[in-house]
């Protein structure tokens, strides 16, 4: 069981990490870690150089997964009720402690939309 704020950034980051490349590190300092496609796309009425994926903000009680996938393909994740505990809304996940299942299924998770990105053409 990961408890520590540090350790649970870390672990976040090199799940989003595994995927670059195809995908790119957009921010790395310490207030966010964000990660994002590769290919011109539009989001929004905005074009932006690669469609956004998830980020990793570190706050003083727990670590912020924003995951987008989650969002726009709803109906291709289902998490554990474990998992669904930290959701809050749509895409962003309050992370205050991790177990190897929830690493794994974040790992999964991850893969997951990276794969549904992939298939969109996305990144």
């Amino acid at each position: 069981m990961i408890t520590t704020l540090d350790e649970i950034r870390s672990a976040l980051q090199n799940c989003l990490k595994a995927h670059v490349p195809p995908m790119q590190v957009r921010k790395d300092n310490p207030n966010v870690f964000e990660v994002a496609g590769t290919k011109p796309a539009m989001q929004g009425r905005q074009k932006v150089d690669g469609f956004y994926f998830a980020s990793v903000v570190p706050k003083p009680k727990d670590i912020r997964l924003y995951f987008f996938p989650i969002y726009t393909h709803p109906d291709s994740f289902s998490l554990s009720d474990d998992l669904k505990k930290f959701l809050k809304g749509k895409s962003c996940f309050h992370i205050k402690k991790l177990s190897d299942e929830m690493t794994n299924e974040l790992v999964d998770m991850v893969a997951l939309g990276a794969k549904l990105y992939q298939e969109d053409d996305l990144i």
